[in-house]
């Protein structure tokens, strides 16, 4: 096997496989990049759960293939002068040469490495990448942690006439994101849950402007962007009915500035810590929010301005599930919307298409 390269270009490919590499396997191969020389080149690394898959541009002499430590492959074409780096394998001894620089080390056999699963495309959707990096990064923060319900640990992906909804749940907090879709493949509706674990890796490679596909086969979904591949298995199971769970209709709303009350939760928060835990206290009085906080080392108040009257609810929140739904909203202004001091809180776009719902569940507050 030999082949030469330009670093930046395969630094950049072992950086995007190595995310999908077992950090500690019972299977060795795991631990490493698949690398195959044939009419290209390609890198795979695999974790049984997600692979990564990326091409790179390379001038091939001899094809072949092995498999590379990927942490001291990468460490190695990353330390590499910036020149072409040539990289030579005989029987598994591997030499890699680029400017002055040299090493010779270990490759194993390619055998042992796992094949990643192929996808029969069942259906499928074509989006551009900046959208689902967005979409992925406003509803991922409220994906469950608790593996007694592994559905959870993921996001639902809806597809429909209106286009793809993308919907996480924690049993604290909801967060849903509708984007508009031209491009979809198969029959109307499907649905399918994507690990939070692969969702994440998804949101990385989603770094350019091009589009990327989305294709959902019996057990495992593919997301394929120009030279990048990633495949992770479905989590199966029945995903919480979300419709129903979102209370409409609510009688209380007020708008509000999403950089303002933002700023006010983060001043009251910071007496707040994980040693010393409290709800924020939020009365919604008639244009004012009044938010305030006790604990062990003294208390914090502040106040923000809103549109509206609450008509002097008070609820309780957990200060980091609130920003954290806030600092996801992609818009200036949201309205928050109340049936009660014990229901939910919802909150939306003020103006325009409701593209994005997150819900809060309120804490019990103390009496005063």
């Amino acid at each position: 096997m030999k082949f030469s390269c330009e670093k930046a270009l395969l630094l950049a490919a072992v950086a995007t496989t190595s995310r999908a590499v077992a950090p500690k396997s019972s299977i060795p191969a795991l631990e490493g990049i698949l690398l195959e020389a044939n009419s290209q080149l390609r890198l795979t690394g695999y974790n049984l759960e997600t692979g990564i898959q990326a091409t790179v541009p390379a001038e091939i002499q001899e094809p072949g293939s092995l498999v590379l430590s990927a942490r001291l492959f990468g460490e190695i074409v990353r330390k590499m002068p910036d020149d072409m780096v040539i990289f030579t394998a005989e029987n598994y001894m591997v030499n890699i040469k680029c400017g002055l620089s040299e090493f010779n080390i270990l490759g194993t056999e390619p055998e042992e490495f796992p094949e990643l699963p192929t996808v029969d495309q069942l259906n499928g959707l074509t989006l551009d990448q900046p959208v689902l990096k967005s979409m992925i990064s406003q509803t991922l923060f409220a994906v469950s942690d608790n593996e007694s319900r592994p559905v959870h640990t993921g996001s639902l992906f809806e597809v429909d006439d209106n286009g793809l909804t993308v919907v996480s749940v924690d049993g604290y907090r909801l967060a849903l994101r509708r984007e508009k879709v031209e491009n979809i493949q198969g029959p109307l509706p499907f649905s399918f849950v994507v690990p939070g674990s692969a969702l994440s890796e998804v949101e990385k490679l989603c770094s350019g402007e091009g589009p990327i596909t989305i294709s959902q086969g019996a057990r495992h979904i593919m997301f394929q962007t120009g030279d990048a591949i990633l495949v992770c298995r479905r989590l199966e199971g029945e995903f919480l009915a979300y419709k129903n769970a979102i209370p409409r209709n609510n009688p209380i709303y007020v708008l509000g500035d999403t950089r303002a009350m933002l700023a006010s939760i983060e001043r009251v928060s910071l007496i707040i810590s994980d040693k010393l835990k409290s709800p924020l206290r939020c009365v919604f009085g008639n244009g004012v929010m009044d938010i305030s906080t006790k604990t062990g080392i003294g208390d914090a108040a502040d106040q923000c301005p809103i549109e509206g009257d609450g008509k002097g609810l008070e609820i309780g929140f957990n200060n980091k599930y609130l920003m954290e739904a806030l600092k996801a909203a992609p818009a200036e202004k949201l309205r928050l919307e109340f049936s009660s001091g014990v229901a939910p809180c919802v909150i939306l776009p003020a103006e325009g298409e409701e593209n994005f719902i997150y819900m809060v569940l309120p804490v019990r507050l103390k009496a005063n």
